[in-house]
């Protein structure tokens, strides 16, 4: 066995993990709790950031309007200052109160330059992002969500315009801290590649559902809630860009 120990304000808390060459999955091996990125490693960080007395919260809005347009606002090419300082001016606006605006109304809102750290700064894909944000809110006032389980919400989130499971999946799993979905992106990819827990050749273009599952199992293997493992992950596999690219290429696996 491996023994994890973690100190928290004076507190020891200790952990047995099984050993390295043991599989968590058919094929996949658990690893070594300190080598970054096998398994065993985030179960070990999952289960030392389970020791932190604040919990984890996901929620970007006090509200699904807002948790939809603080999603929508971020995502593929948009840096996560950018579209936090995009949902922050919107809020500011009012548009996600009981009124939607017009399409022409949040694009010019969209258009106007944004302070990022001090900067001005533009917001990318202002006349996309109006139409899909138009298109949300209004299915967000004309229709009621269901709301009993992550997945019931992301496939009611996928018939809105512009809403693709990656984006659904957050908007879920953030709202109703949902274990049932997954956040799948480039860094998710890399860390299942690294680790052997995704399938070779799936794409999240053409097979995000099959991707999905693999991680779910993962998580159940490594008996973790696939929201922390899956908001963990991607949070140090993009803060460790240049470690993760070494990784990838000593694999001989692509970076994108």
């Amino acid at each position: 066995m491996q023994k994890g120990v973690v100190y928290v304000d004076s507190q020891v808390y200790r952990r047995e993990f099984p050993e390295a060459t043991s599989e968590v999955l058919p094929g996949v091996a658990w690893g070594l709790i300190e080598a970054f990125p096998s398994p065993a490693y985030w179960a070990y960080q999952v289960w030392a950031n389970d020791q932190d007395p604040d919990p984890i919260n996901y929620k970007l809005g006090a509200s699904l309007k807002e948790e939809v347009g603080a999603c929508l606002l971020g995502g593929h090419g948009i840096p996560a200052n950018v579209g936090l300082a995009a949902f922050a001016h919107l809020c500011e606006l009012g548009a996600f109160k009981e009124e939607v605006p017009t399409e022409q109304q949040l694009l010019e809102w969209l258009s106007a330059p944004l302070n990022v750290s001090g900067k001005q700064v533009r917001y990318r894909f202002a006349k996309q992002k109006a139409r899909y944000l138009h298109a949300a809110l209004s299915q967000l006032v004309d229709a009621e969500p269901p709301l009993c389980s992550g997945r019931a919400l992301r496939d009611w989130l996928l018939t809105i315009p512009g809403v693709g499971y990656k984006t659904a999946s957050w908007i879920a799993r953030n709202w109703l801290d949902a274990d049932d979905v997954a956040i799948l992106d480039i860094h998710i990819l890399r860390a299942g590649a690294l680790a052997g827990f995704f399938s070779p050749g799936l794409t999240v273009q053409r097979h995000y559902l099959e991707l999905e599952e693999e991680f779910l199992m993962l998580s159940r293997g490594l008996d973790v809630q696939p929201s922390k493992l899956d908001a963990l992950m991607w949070y140090q596999m993009m803060s460790a860009p240049t470690i993760v690219h070494g990784l990838l290429s000593q694999a001989g696996l692509k970076a994108a």
